[in-house]
């Protein structure tokens, strides 16, 4: 199972870098960013604090690494159009040369999309607008040029030049409901979800099952992220896996036994400094992962 790294974009810009440098020298698989525009609150309540704008932020990413690979986790559709997303995930390829994963969701987080005027509709609207958007986002990346008439979005002959480095930059969709699942196992080359092993797992083989209602012959190669703590002391219940190095030891090795090709790896709750976040990534990656 590979390993990767997920800096939080609250963080100040340099100490991004600073974290994407230091997985890209000491091994990691990917590090990854989310697309969000202000804190979750769980309501329309608006939260103060930083939060970098990811697209902004992951062209310097790919820029000062060179082996990772780099992608969002993940881009809503609410908020951006297709065929924008294609473009920019292209211009990201070019910037790392071949190493860009484009993440795509339907949208959830009522506080940001009230705050900037981004509708948020209900789950039939949501998933059928995504369908659309998967449609167009895939063509792009794939064909010189692009038509769609849709409901929720349209393109007349978009141009697509210039192609993205790798010969099919994949998508990664994060996702958990039934229709959801059907639409990755039939556009995406990748997919996300939070969950300990048994309730992740348990999404994984729904997952597979919906590949082989919709007659999917290729693999998918399936991600699950949740955080980790050595030390007990992180006040999120509900969010974090605490214990000791065999107890966490033990967890990598039943997601990995749950058919997982990836975990990535908050490194939110790792400490204060970059220093300290570093030294304890490094900590979890050297003797929970690398010895599975």
């Amino acid at each position: 199972m590979k390993l990767s790294l997920w800096p939080s974009s609250t963080f100040p810009v340099a100490d991004i870098l600073a974290e994407a440098r230091a997985a890209d020298a000491d091994g990691w698989h990917g590090v990854w960013l989310a697309d969000h525009y202000m804190p979750s609150t769980g309501d329309l309540t608006r939260a103060d604090g930083p939060m970098h704008e990811v697209w902004g932020l992951l062209p310097a990413v790919a820029a000062v690494t060179s082996r990772v690979r780099v992608g969002t986790l993940v881009s809503p559709t609410t908020i951006h159009h297709p065929a924008l997303l294609a473009k920019r995930a292209s211009a990201v390829d070019h910037v790392s040369d071949g190493r860009m994963v484009l993440g795509l969701g339907a949208g959830w987080q009522v506080n940001e999309h009230a705050a900037y005027g981004f509708e948020l509709p209900g789950p039939k609207v949501l998933v059928d607008r995504f369908d659309e958007a998967l449609r167009i986002t895939r063509s792009m990346l794939d064909e010189r040029r692009t038509t769609f008439q849709g409901t929720y979005f349209q393109v007349d002959d978009a141009p697509a030049d210039p192609h993205p480095v790798q010969e099919r930059l994949p998508i990664l969709v994060g996702a958990k409901g039934p229709r959801m699942l059907r639409l990755t196992a039939r556009f995406a080359q990748e997919w996300n979800t939070w969950g300990l092993p048994e309730s992740a797992g348990a999404v994984r083989r729904q997952l597979l099952e919906a590949a082989e209602q919709v007659g999917r012959t290729a693999p998918l190669w399936t991600t699950t992220n949740w955080m980790l703590d050595l030390d007990g002391e992180t006040p999120m219940p509900g969010r974090v896996a605490m214990g000791s190095l065999t107890a966490l030891q033990d967890l990598a090795g039943a997601w990995a036994e749950q058919g997982f090709d990836e975990f990535v790896l908050p490194t939110w709750n790792l400490g204060a400094t970059t220093a300290e976040r570093q030294d304890r990534a490094a900590q979890l990656k050297a003797e929970v992962f690398d010895r599975l």
